[in-house]
């Protein structure tokens, strides 16, 4: 059972590098507010043609979480009273879509975020436009990057997974789907048994994992193998979905050392062997 390596980082010299070093099989950029000035587009141009000539072609980039260093980007953020931060989402979807054409790689959008999410969904009239207008907006991105463009659960109600009819309705919307293991774990209070119905649930329209342990009670975003997650059950699915790319989201001691994306890789090989076995 092959496991393939996924690694990820900033398009800084000192993250991107330390990653190549191990030759992954897939790379995502973790992009930034200051990347989409434009000496901070051509750095990513810059450092994509890196992974590609150096690594590998399969790449995703990820939308920055937070604009002006502290506020998410929110989907649900209406126009009318968050303007700033409606332009950036919408222009950094622009530019990384742009960006995904010319280099044929993948963008990566968050259907939602947690933190902030409850004072935008009281922008609303009621929870539900609030979720109407998040996936209006996901229909609007999707026409526009088609199959080149994915969009991430959270572990916010406005869009996540491990529901089975919520499920239905994001499969409703012919969305291609990343699945971030943690969140699923932690928005359904680390039942794993619904983690692995919901995998296989969306494994048909899912082309990218995000692999990360849980206690399944916040983000914590642990190496594999010290958390609850039980990989034994999920990993046969990620190879099942052999179409699907998948790389290691772990939280850094260090943003240049990838060491704890590789211990998580070490682990997932040595039970990779078991299962062979």
């Amino acid at each position: 059972m092959r496991v393939q390596l996924g690694l990820k980082g900033s398009t800084d010299d000192s993250q991107y590098r330390d990653r190549l070093q191990y030759h992954p099989d897939v790379f995502e950029f973790f992009t930034q507010e200051d990347d989409f000035t434009t000496d901070g587009l051509q750095k990513l141009r810059y450092a994509i043609q890196a992974v590609q000539n150096e690594a590998t072609s399969k790449i995703v980039l990820h939308q920055p979480m937070r604009y002006q260093k502290t506020i998410f980007t929110e989907l649900i953020a209406p126009e009318s009273r968050c303007p700033g931060l409606y332009k950036f989402v919408e222009q950094s979807t622009i530019d990384l879509l742009q960006v995904a054409y010319d280099f044929d790689v993948q963008v990566l959008i968050h259907g939602a975020y947690l933190r902030q999410t409850p004072k935008y969904i009281a922008m609303y009239p009621s929870f539900d436009a609030a979720q109407d207008a998040a996936f209006k907006r996901m229909d609007r991105f999707n026409e526009m990057g088609g199959n080149h463009i994915m969009f991430e659960n959270s572990i916010s109600p406005i869009f996540y997974y491990g529901d089975p009819q919520f499920e239905d309705r994001i499969l409703a919307h012919g969305y291609r789907l990343a699945f971030d293991t943690s969140h699923c774990f932690i928005a359904e209070h680390g039942d794993n048994d619904k983690l692995v119905a919901s995998i296989k649930h969306l494994m048909d329209v899912t082309v990218h994992y995000h692999l990360v342990d849980s206690m399944g009670e916040h983000h914590d975003s642990l190496v594999l193998g010290t958390g609850k997650i039980d990989w034994r059950r999920v990993l046969p699915l990620l190879n099942k979905n052999s179409k699907a790319t998948s790389i290691y989201e772990i939280n850094l001691a260090d943003p240049t050392d990838a060491k704890e994306q590789m211990e998580s890789h070490r682990y997932l090989v040595e039970l990779a062997k078991t299962l062979t076995d």
